[in-house]
């Protein structure tokens, strides 16, 4: 074995990911709302880069009618240019028509909403609309609400305790913290913390503060004037309630048939988690990426414009810094900032062409959902998308990742469509969102015979589902509901 030294070449291949690239990839995967920050920041960091007016042309598509999509679009200028002043009428304009341009669903002449469908958020005048300042100060929370309460009863060290007991409650209303260490670290002995505490519990909404489910259901009995010991031998079995022991509870409760129901019937009046009526933190708005509208020359896909400023290279100012005496390093930085700018907008420009050719593929493959609904929905992967565009799997789910799609079915987001299936009579697949609402329409129908998993395959294998019956348990669990006992039991104790 020689030890020299010597020259060997080879010859390999490697990925570099530039940062430009980078970039475009992380673009890909955010949302319109996440990519109007990301523009932001770059608006202050380039100078170059100045956000255009809203009057920029439209990402958009339509599936049946691809030609029309390429042609240029009949704007106002092309209509001056070419018009004649004698026959034309100006005034004459259907603005609702499908060569009329629209940035958006708010652009539409029709009343609210217009041709894509968006109830409620354009087209009506201002003074019809929703107040949007009274939906941004929103509802109270619980523990604002409590703490309102105890400061208008208590004060000074007993304040104190209830703002540490308010604090250990959940969103649901119960009391997480054990009363001895609430005391130690309050410093105080337990009797008065539970003194505290039954004030606390005396709030409303009636049960809060409880720390058991028994406790929150007895303080709502009490408010209610109906927690006698039979209601307090209920409430200390409810397991056996739960269980279905209705038979052994009620000679445990001593009473007979009628007072039984009636106590059950009372119980199922009071509230569980009497903290969630306050909600917890309030859920972000959801803004849709892409509008689908289906118009007479078929179907029609276009990107929210509205939540995207429209990015521009200022030219002049790039004119004025460089006829300016500058040295090496300026030029320099100057040149990078022009390519940064070029290439994000190259970035934004190719971004919106991949969304909408993802998003007229999924409308292509899933056409019959957005025709007749969730039951026609069919099973698709990511890979088949891909194929059928040209792009990387990888490309497709970072496109469908964090984006929402707006039709005139609703608002779901575009991994929505990507479900597994099962095999149907036709020797096409059913998606299992098909499927989950094929059983949830059986069961809601299903009156005082209560079907079981196997009837459910049955009915279904009928109606050209092939479905396994450990499938059809697994797709009614899912959507939460019970098994064939579970809802027998509860049909008996309503």
């Amino acid at each position: 074995m020689s030890l020299a030294p010597r020259l060997d070449l080879r010859q390999s291949q490697s990925l570099v990911m530039t940062p430009q690239l980078q970039q475009a990839i992380k673009l890909l995967a955010l949302s319109n709302l996440e990519l109007e920050g990301v523009i932001a920041e770059e608006l202050e960091k380039n100078p170059l880069l100045a956000a255009g007016g809203e009057d920029g042309e439209p990402q958009q598509a339509e599936t049946a009618a691809p030609e029309a999509a390429e042609s240029e679009p009949l704007t106002a200028d092309r209509l001056i240019e070419s018009g004649d002043a004698q026959a034309d009428a100006p005034l004459d304009v259907d603005y609702d028509a499908e060569t009329f341009h629209h940035d958006s669903a708010s652009d539409s002449g029709s009343g609210a909403g217009g041709q894509l469908g968006m109830d409620g958020l354009g087209g009506a005048a201002p003074d019809d609309g929703p107040d949007m300042d009274a939906l941004a100060a929103g509802a109270p929370s619980l523990h604002d609400h409590l703490l309102t309460q105890a400061g208008e009863l208590l004060d000074g060290h007993e304040l104190a305790i209830a703002e540490c007991i308010i604090d250990a409650i959940d969103e649901a209303g119960y009391l997480e913290q054990p009363i001895g260490e609430l005391a130690e670290a309050l410093g105080t002995v337990s009797e008065q913390v539970e003194r505290i505490l039954a004030v606390v519990q005396g709030f409303d909404p009636t049960g809060v503060g409880a720390r058991s489910l028994g406790e929150c259901l007895a303080l709502q009995a009490r408010e209610a004037d109906r927690y006698d010991p039979c209601m307090a031998v209920m409430l200390a079995n409810l397991d056996m309630l739960a269980k279905g022991q209705l038979p052994q509870l009620r000679r445990l409760c001593d009473v007979d048939e009628e007072d039984f129901a009636d106590m059950i019937r009372e119980l199922r009046t009071y509230d569980p988690k009497p903290g969630l009526r306050f909600g917890g933190e309030r859920a972000p708005p959801v803004s849709p990426d892409v509008f689908i509208a289906r118009t007479r020359g078929g179907w029609v896909i276009e990107l929210n414009n509205a939540t995207l400023p429209r990015l521009l290279i200022d030219r002049r100012y790039y004119g004025e810094l460089s006829a300016g005496a500058q040295d090496k390093s300026g030029k320099a930085w100057l040149a990078d900032c022009l390519a940064s700018a070029n290439w994000l907008i190259k970035a934004l420009d190719q971004r919106a062409r991949t969304i909408i050719k993802v998003a007229t593929e999924i409308v292509k493959q899933q056409e019959p959902f957005f025709l007749h609904g969730v039951a026609h929905l069919r099973p698709l992967t990511l890979r088949t998308v891909a194929d059928a565009i040209g792009m990387h799997e990888s490309t497709v789910s970072r496109v469908t990742s964090n984006k929402y799609l707006s039709c005139e079915r609703g608002l779901f987001e575009l991994k929505y469509f990507f479900t597994s299936g099962v095999s149907g009579a036709d020797g096409e697949g059913v998606s299992a969102e098909a499927v989950k609402s094929h059983i949830a329409k059986l069961i809601a129908d299903e009156g005082k015979d209560v079907l079981s998993d196997d009837k459910l395959v049955e009915i279904l294998n009928a109606r050209g589902f092939d479905i396994a019956r450990r499938t059809v348990a697994k797709y009614r669990e899912a959507i939460g509901l019970g098994s064939s006992v579970q809802r027998r039991r509860q049909k008996a104790l309503g």
